[in-house]
């Protein structure tokens, strides 16, 4: 397997591939689990090789501890993508390869999606996903590039950066790949205790009965329930909505012929974890 530390041999392996064949891409910041892995596969089906990134990207992080605490194993990373069948070329750049100046991010805006949910609990997050996808995108320069639905706001982010950017690449988005008990996979899953990872399942097992109750109840009644749940859980709710699945505007109402997605945010002692569900 190929790693590259820098763009310009990465760009050495990929030149074959530049002419009448197909490039995947797959940005990570590693601690690869089976939900990236699904990505990787996802690539491999429809491209002749696929680039997976491994970057902690320092500036999409808004606490310092959380940046710190991230997992990082390269090693055990590249292990795991050698067990799967297909040409995969590792980009693990330094970060002065990436920021070869001042770490700064570009700001954007992407028609008010930035400022909902994630946006508005963590300041500068989107600025800080927004350069790092747009400055690997035209490092890579792939013809798709993949990233899972459990960050459903990224997802729609990136969509609108790479038409601001005008980047000739398609964005695909991928399902929510899940543990047996339901939690929605995540690098910060291996910081939890045995029984955090337990107690976590309410993450999913509420997004589930919002989705069984959002016919007869209205929003205000669904808000309410998800508050109840967690009044008894040692997570701590940080924050929930249902939004309109395109727009990502928080809902208040329902309306005919509009489709809801619910999202949700808490903490499990100083891991925070998110998770999404179609309601509609």
């Amino acid at each position: 397997m190929n790693i590259h530390t820098d763009s310009a041999s990465l760009e050495k392996s990929l030149f074959l591939f530049r002419d009448g064949k197909k490039i995947g891409f797959v940005p990570t910041m590693g601690a690869l689990h089976e939900g990236h892995l699904s990505l990787v596969s996802n690539a491999l089906d429809a491209n002749d090789c696929v680039v997976v990134s491994i970057f902690v990207n320092p500036t999409q992080f808004d606490n310092a501890s959380d940046l710190k605490k991230y997992p990082r194993n390269l090693q055990e990373d590249v292990s795991l993508l050698q067990k799967i069948k297909g040409k995969v070329l590792v980009y693990a750049p330094d970060k002065s390869d990436i920021y070869p100046g001042e770490v700064v991010s570009k700001q954007y805006r992407y028609g008010g999606i930035e400022f909902e949910m994630e946006g508005k609990h963590r300041k500068g997050h989107f600025d800080g996903v927004g350069t790092i996808v747009g400055l690997l995108l035209k490092i890579v320069k792939p013809n798709s590039a993949y990233f899972g639905e459990k960050d459903f706001q990224q997802l729609q982010i990136v969509k609108k950066l790479v038409q601001i950017e005008k980047l000739p690449v398609k964005i695909i988005g991928c399902p929510i790949v899940r543990e047996k008990n339901g939690l929605a996979m995540s690098s910060r899953n291996r910081r939890l205790t045995p029984k955090q990872l337990e107690d976590a399942t309410i993450l999913y097992k509420t997004l589930q009965e919002v989705r069984r109750k959002f016919k007869p109840y209205s929003i205000s009644q669904l808000n309410e329930l998800v508050k109840e749940r967690f009044l008894n859980s040692s997570l701590k709710l940080e924050y929930f909505e249902i939004a309109n699945e395109k727009t990502l505007a928080t809902a208040k109402y329902k309306r005919k012929g509009n489709t809801y997605r619910g999202f949700i945010a808490a903490h499990a002692g100083s891991v925070r974890l998110i998770d999404n569900m179609p309601l509609n």
